[in-house]
């Protein structure tokens, strides 16, 4: 039987005709990336490529590393298998992998959505065999808002907060949500604190986009410039002291789990914004059809109820066993307080 295209092992997913490493969780000789997030990019690999504008965010991450920067669409060959990269609309700079030999095609999306955020470019469907897909919200009851309605509440949010002179603190990841945050913020609302894990990722990617201004929270910043204004934190600031200069303060969150009843009050959130840079439901099954593929293989989320789903549509589907963990863990917390009574 002739060995698959793409197949994972202990360090990744590989491609054993060329030798290559498709986010490789374990350190390789050669190593293809989808996007900047800590569970697709690790540290430790001999060569890097991926797309030029993910270059600055995983050097930021990972150091001095030997990284090659490449274009969306740019065909590369690996001992005679073609390599290419298409925009996957996750974050910036983020790619779905295209790996094609001898009429043969195979696409990796790594992380994806469908909606344009105004940040990243936006996901262009690749015509495949086979589809390696992720599936975070890969159940029914997730179904996002148009983003322009999120946003609108977010503002609205913040608009009020002023009024009542109170600081609001949005959390946020601080590579891809907050940047897709800042983007929308309507500063004319007020001024726009961050965390210095925010700032300093937007900083990386200022050039590539237009945000608007920010400041960071320092020892030096004063409560009293921080009532009304919009502070963007990571959720791991909540709860610590650094919030304590915040006083008075409304916290919100934005992130797909807050379509879940019981997820901002085990947070102990003060209001949810469902937002994610991940596809719901439709988006995935749209994604899929899209790109022509009748193998699928899902990775990481709600692998067993979605390839189950596609089985009964006439895929041939089946779920990986990944160590890509995105936002799984706060899943695993999701679907606990889901069950609590």
């Amino acid at each position: 039987m002739e060995t698959p295209l793409l197949q994972f092992n202990e360090k990744g997913l590989y491609c054993k005709k060329a030798d290559v490493y498709l986010d490789p969780w374990k350190p390789v000789d050669r190593a293809i990336i989808t996007h900047g997030h800590a569970d697709h990019s690790r540290w430790g690999n001999k060569e890097y490529i991926t797309h030029h504008n993910n270059v600055p965010i995983i050097k930021h991450r990972l150091g001095d590393i030997n990284v090659r920067g490449v274009e969306y669409n740019e065909k590369f060959v690996v001992n005679n298998v073609s390599f290419s990269l298409h925009p996957a609309g996750h974050i910036i700079g983020s790619s779905q992998v295209r790996v094609a030999h001898k009429g043969e095609v195979w696409v990796f999306s790594g992380d994806y959505k469908l909606e344009n955020d105004g940040v990243s470019t936006p996901f262009q469907p690749v015509k495949c065999h086979a589809f390696i897909t992720e599936c975070t919200f890969g159940i029914p009851p997730f179904k996002w808002l148009p983003q322009e309605e999120v946003f609108q509440d977010i503002n609205q949010w913040w608009a009020v907060n002023r009024e009542e002179g109170k600081t609001s603190v949005l959390f946020a990841y601080s590579l891809g949500k907050a940047q897709r945050l800042l983007k929308h913020l309507d500063s004319s609302i007020g001024n726009i604190y961050t965390h210095g894990a925010i700032e300093n990722m937007t900083e990386v990617l200022r050039d590539q986009v237009a945000f608007p201004p920010t400041t960071l929270i320092t020892r030096e910043t004063k409560k009293k410039d921080l009532l009304g204004s919009l502070v963007l934190a990571p959720p791991s600031a909540h709860g610590s002291s650094w919030i304590r200069k915040m006083v008075p303060f409304v916290t919100a969150s934005a992130s797909g789990w807050m379509a879940f009843r019981g997820a901002r009050r085990r947070r102990a959130i003060d209001k949810g914004f469902v937002l994610s840079d991940h596809c719901d439901w439709e988006g995935l099954l749209t994604a899929i059809k899209s790109t022509g593929a009748n193998k699928i293989i899902a990775t990481h989320g709600y692998t067993e109820i979605f390839s189950r789903y596609l089985r009964e549509q006439g895929y041939d589907a089946r779920t990986e066993q990944t160590q890509f963990t995105g936002e799984l863990e706060e899943l695993n917390k999701a679907k606990e307080e889901e069950e609590m009574p």
